[in-house]
C-alpha cells in the first residue's frame, strides 16, 4: 500500500517533572478561521486569552503544539500567547475538494499537563481558474438529432470550492445551433450539456465550431475555455446505454498491480461500426484514475499501481461509451478500498526526561509518548506493554497517550542504567508490532559516605626518626561516583570539645598518607592515636573516621647507667674483703639500668679491668661481684675493680662501674691512711700516660716509615723512566 509521509520523528520535549496526576482536558475546541494562502507569521488569534491563560504561564508551563500529522501548520507564540501561521496554507493541498478544511491540535501545558482541543478552519479564496480536461473537444452528431437533443460533455474543475467553484457555463461566439445547460443529478454528480436547438443538415454545413466557457463565482470572477468542434454525420440513431447507471466494486488495498476491479458494460442497438463500443475514463477526480486503466474493448477497469486506504478510502470514477458512429453515454463508477492490517502501530515520544536522580519518588514520571495505528477498525486497535516492570510501568494518560512512570526506588549503586522496551501492538491478523527502547541513566545522589578498608590502623615509627618521615597510609573508598566519590581526609579531634590533635601528625589530604612531622622518642612517647576523617565532595558532604596507632619502636639510643656503687663519688668507693674469705665471697652487686626497652634494655655485666684478673668474677646476670679463689697474702691489700655494663641493642651501648677492694685480716685497719690511696692513684695515672705517649711514638714511626717507602718507589721509577727515554734517543 502507498504510504502517507512519514510523521516526523524529532519532537519537542516536554519537562514532566510534577507530572504525577491525569491531565485535564477542555471539553469544547477552540475555533478559529484563516484564509488560505496566508503569509507565515500572521497573526491567526489570540489562543491564550481564549484559552484563559496568561501569557507568563505559556513559558512557565512549556507550552507546545501537537498534532496528529506531526505536521506544525501553526506556532505559538510564547511571549504574546497568539497563534500565527507557520507556514504558506494551500486550502487545496490540505483537503482538496472537501466542503469544509479544518486543521486541529492540541495545545498542551505542563506542570501540571493541561490539553485545549484548538480547530481552525482554513478559509477558501479564489485562486484557481476553471480547466477543462480537453483543450479541443471534437462531438460527432447525427443529423438526424432532433432538436432538444442533449450531449454530455465533461465539464471544467475548478479546485475552489463553495461560490468560488464553477458558477456558469457560456458559448462564444453565439450561435443559432446549440445552448449549453449545466445542473447537479445527484449528491456530487454535476453534468454539462449541449442542448440542439435547430436541426442539422450536414450537406448545408458538415462542421461547426465554438469556445465553451466556464466562470467561477469568484471575485474578481475566474475563467476557463475549451474549444468545441462538431462533426455532424449520417443516422446513427441509438447511442450507447450501460447496464447501471453506477458500478460498485470493493478492493483489498494490497490487490497487485493487474487486479481487475470490474467490468463495465454498455449496448448499443445500431448495427456494424455504429454498434460498436469503445471505453475510456471520460472524468478523473482527484487522480484518481492513475491507479487504474480501462480496456476499452472489453470494459474491465485494471489496478495500475498498489492502493492505499489510509491516503484514501473510495475512488470515484466516470466511464465513458462511445460507438463507432460518435454517440456516447456516461456512467458512474465507485471502487471502495477494504482495509488490509498494513500498517504497524507508531509511538510518538512528546517528553523524555534522562537521567533521573536515583532518590526520585515512585510515581515519577520518565517518558510520555503517544501510540496511533493509521489502519481502521480492529486492525486500529492498540495494546502497549512495557517488557520489565520491576522497577517502572506503564500508566495511560489522556487518550492514546501513555507514561512511563518509576514504581520502586532506584539505587544507581545497584543498577546505573535501564533499558526499557515498550512494544506497541495492534489487534490485527496477524497483528503487527512497534518496539521503542528507552535507556533511562540514573544519576548519582550523594547517599553513600566513604568506607575505610580497615576498622582501625596500627603504625610503626622507630624513635629518633627523620622530620616528615612517611609511616603509612588510609584508605577509604566511595561507592558513589563523580564529585560524590571524591574522598579527601583530615585529623579530626577524638571528641568535639577536644583541642586539636597531636602536631606531630599529619594526613595527606589527597591520597590518606600519614606522616610523623618531627623526631619522636620512645622513652617520651611510646603510642599515639589520632582520628582520621574521610569526607566527599557532595552536597551535603558524608563522611566517616577511623583511629590510626602510631606505636614508637625503641631504638638503642641509652646507654645502660650505673646506680650503685655511684660513680659521682671521688675516690671510688671500697668494699672490705676479709683475708679469709673463700672463693664465691660476695664482695658487691652493681645495680644498673636502661631506659629504652625490650633487648635494649637486656644488661649484661662483665669484669673489664682489675688489680688482678684472677681474684674475681663477676655474674653476667646478676652483676655480682665474688671471690673466684681464695685470698692469699700475696695478693695486694688495695684491689681495683672496673665492670663493664652492657646492652643488647645494635650496636650494643655500655658503661663501666669503678669500685675498690681492701683485702683486710682485722676490719679495725679499714682506715688506711689517705695518702696512700692517693699515691697507688697517682701511679696508675701515670702508667696510663706512659702507655698512651708509647702508642702515639710508635704511630708516628710507622707513619714516617711508610712516606719513606713511598718516596723511593716513586724516584726508582722516575728513574726508570729517564733512561728509557736517553736509550730511546740514541737508537735514534
Amino acid at each position: 500500500a502507498v504510504r502517507r509521509p512519514a510523521m516526523a520523528t524529532a519532537r519537542q520535549v516536554l519537562c514532566l517533572c510534577a507530572f504525577l496526576s491525569l491531565p485535564h482536558a477542555r471539553a469544547e475546541p477552540i475555533r478559529y478561521s484563516v484564509a488560505e494562502e496566508s503569509e507565515s507569521g500572521s497573526v491567526v488569534a489570540n489562543v491564550a486569552e481564549d484559552a484563559g491563560l496568561a501569557p507568563a504561564q505559556l513559558s512557565a508551563r512549556r507550552a507546545r503544539l501537537l498534532s496528529e500529522d506531526g505536521r506544525q501548520h501553526f506556532r505559538l507564540d510564547p511571549g504574546t500567547g497568539r497563534l500565527v501561521v507557520a507556514e504558506r496554507l494551500d486550502r487545496e493541498e490540505l483537503c482538496g475538494q472537501s466542503a469544509t478544511c479544518t486543521l486541529p491540535f492540541e495545545l498542551l501545558l505542563a506542570n501540571p499537563v493541561q490539553f485545549f482541543r484548538v480547530e481552525v478552519t482554513v478559509e477558501d479564496i479564489n485562486d484557481h481558474a476553471p480547466v477543462f480536461p480537453e483543450e479541443r473537444v471534437i462531438l460527432k452528431i447525427l443529423e438526424t438529432s432532433n432538436v432538444g437533443s442533449r450531449f454530455p460533455l465533461l465539464g471544467a474543475r475548478d479546485q475552489d470550492v463553495g461560490s468560488n467553484s464553477i458558477q456558469a457555463y457560456s458559448i462564444a461566439p453565439d450561435n443559432e445551433y446549440f445552448s449549453v445547460e449545466f445542473g447537479t443529478q445527484d449528491e456530487d454528480a454535476k453534468y454539462i450539456e449541449l442542448v440542439l436547438e435547430k436541426p442539422l443538415d450536414r450537406e448545408e454545413q458538415g462542421e461547426l465550431g465554438f469556445n465553451l466557457i466556464a466562470v467561477d463565482g469568484g471575485s474578481p470572477p475566474r475563467s476557463g475555455t475549451t474549444q468545441i468542434h462538431i462533426v455532424i454525420l449520417d443516422v446513427n440513431d441509438n447511442a450507447p446505454v450501460f447496464t447501471q447507471k453506477v458500478f460498485i466494486a470493493k478492493v483489498l488495498e494490497n490487490a497487485p498491480e493487474g487486479s481487475v476491479v470490474l467490468r463495465v458494460v454498455a449496448t448499443d442497438h445500431d448495427m456494424g461500426v455504429n454498434g460498436d463500443i469503445s471505453y475510456q475514463f471520460s472524468q478523473a477526480r482527484d487522480q484518481s484514475h492513475s491507479a487504474f486503466v480501462i480496456e476499452p474493448r472489453t470494459g474491465e477497469i485494471k489496478l495500475t499501481k498498489p492502493l492505499d486506504f489510509e491516503a484514501a478510502e473510495n475512488h470515484e470514477l466516470s466511464v465513458q461509451a462511445t460507438d463507432g458512429g460518435g454517440l456516447s453515454a456516461i456512467c458512474k463508477v465507485l471502487v471502495q478500498v477494504v482495509d488490509v492490517n498494513d500498517n504497524a502501530p507508531e509511538l510518538v515520544i512528546s517528553s523524555f526526561s534522562n537521567p533521573i536522580a536515583e532518590d526520585a519518588l515512585p510515581g515519577t514520571v520518565v517518558a510520555l509518548f503517544t501510540i496511533r495505528d493509521r489502519d481502521a477498525g480492529s486492525n486500529g486497535k492498540i495494546s502497549c506493554d512495557l517488557e520489565d516492570q520491576l522497577s517502572f510501568s506503564l500508566r495511560p494518560a489522556y487518550k492514546n497517550y501513555f507514561e512511563l512512570v518509576t514504581v520502586s526506588a532506584l539505587d544507581r549503586e545497584e543498577k546505573a542504567r535501564y533499558i526499557l522496551t515498550v512494544t506497541a501492538a495492534d489487534a490485527g491478523s496477524p497483528p503487527l508490532t512497534t518496539t521503542q527502547t528507552f535507556t533511562v541513566d540514573i544519576s548519582d545522589v550523594n547517599d553513600n559516605a566513604p568506607v575505610f578498608s580497615q576498622t582501625s590502623y596500627t603504625m610503626y615509627v622507630r624513635e629518633n626518626n627523620a622530620p616528615t618521615m612517611l609511616v603509612g597510609a588510609v584508605i577509604a573508598a566511595d561507592a558513589d561516583v563523580g564529585p560524590n566519590a571524591k574522598v579527601t581526609y583530615s585529623l579530626v579531634p577524638t571528641h568535639p570539645t577536644e583541642q586539636p590533635t597531636c602536631s606531630c601528625i599529619s594526613v595527606n589530604s589527597e591520597n590518606g598518607d600519614v606522616f610523623v612531622l618531627r623526631p619522636l622518642d620512645y622513652e617520651q612517647v611510646r603510642q599515639i592515636e589520632v582520628l582520621v576523617s574521610a569526607s566527599d565532595a557532595g552536597s551535603p558532604p558524608l563522611s566517616s573516621n577511623v583511629t590510626v596507632y602510631i606505636s614508637v619502636v625503641d631504638e638503642n639510643d641509652n646507654a645502660p647507667l650505673v646506680l650503685y656503687p655511684s660513680q659521682d663519688s671521688s675516690p671510688a668507693s671500697s668494699e672490705l674483703v676479709p683475708i679469709s674469705a673463700e672463693a664465691g665471697y660476695l664482695i658487691t652487686k652493681v645495680v644498673a639500668v636502661d631506659a629504652d626497652s625490650g633487648q635494649n634494655s637486656w644488661l649484661s655485666y662483665h669484669l673489664l679491668r682489675a688489680t688482678d684478673p684472677g681474684l674475681f668474677v663477676v655474674g653476667a646476670q646478676s652483676g655480682e661481684g665474688r671471690l673466684r679463689r681464695s685470698v692469699t697474702e700475696r695478693d695486694a691489700v688495695k684491689q681495683k675493680l672496673i665492670i663493664l655494663v652492657r646492652d643488647n641493642g645494635q650496636p650494643p651501648l655500655s658503661a663501666t662501674a669503678a669500685l675498690s677492694a681492701l683485702l683486710l685480716s682485722d676490719f679495725s685497719d679499714v682506715r688506711l691512711p689517705q695518702s696512700s690511696l692517693t699515691t697507688e692513684e697517682e701511679e696508675g695515672a701515670s702508667l696510663t700516660i706512659y702507655l698512651i705517649i708509647s702508642l702515639v711514638f710508635v704511630s708516628l714511626l710507622f707513619l714516617v716509615s711508610t712516606a719513606a717507602f713511598v718516596v723511593h718507589k716513586v724516584c726508582k721509577r722516575k728513574k726508570l723512566n729517564d733512561e728509557h727515554v736517553l736509550y730511546g734517543g740514541n737508537n735514534l
